[in-house]
């Protein structure tokens, strides 16, 4: 098995040095591409690395649209994403096995906006009822992968883009509204004492 690295090549847009998204693995750097000679045919591949996990994955080039790989999102989709998290949760009243693999499958998809409805239907914040364990680590998967897109795409780190999107969730409606009645019933039971 013969392989043989090509530097700063592209190949059916994607380039070297540029981050993508891979469904199944969140936010990745393209470090080279590669041929390999593999039971006589020779296979080009597009050499991924993913930081967060520390692992490299090969991707024929013919399988990039298969696989669903795509090009980061622009800074409008980012937007996008971050008004998807400030609206209202929509959570179905069907079991949490079905509601599980359809949030799975939309975290999984890759698509920036379908990860942004996962984080929005799960989060919690320190007022509401607590999550269970398999709710908190999809939540956690949901918003992981959307900081790493959005870090790639504002060039900033995971942890300020995590802040960004902890700021937009609080400004739901209805987080927004239960944060300032919160507020206001504090304020009552400060005034109460002071008479």
């Amino acid at each position: 098995m013969a392989t043989v690295t090509k530097k700063a090549a592209q190949r059916q847009g994607f380039k070297t040095g540029e981050f993508i998204v891979y469904p199944a693995h969140g936010v990745g750097l393209i470090t080279a591409i590669e041929e390999q000679s593999v039971a006589g045919h020779t296979l080009e591949l597009l050499v991924i690395f993913f930081e967060k996990d520390k692992m490299t994955l090969r991707v024929p080039v013919a399988k990039i649209a298969s696989v669903g790989m795509r090009k980061l999102g622009e800074a409008a989709e980012v937007k996008k994403a971050l008004e998807t998290v400030r609206g209202r949760p929509r959570v179905k009243r069907t079991m949490w096995s079905r509601r599980a693999q359809e949030y799975e499958a939309k975290i999984n998809s890759g698509d920036l906006i379908a990860i942004s409805e996962v984080v929005r239907d799960l989060y919690r914040s320190d007022t509401q009822p607590e999550q269970s364990y398999s709710e908190r680590q999809l939540y956690e998967a949901a918003l992981d992968r959307m900081a790493r897109e959005i870090a790639a795409v504002n060039k900033c780190s995971e942890t300020e883009a995590t802040k960004q999107i902890e700021q937009n969730l609080a400004k739901a409606p209805s987080r927004a509204k239960a944060a300032a009645e919160e507020a206001g019933s504090d304020d009552d039971d400060d005034q109460e004492e002071a008479a």
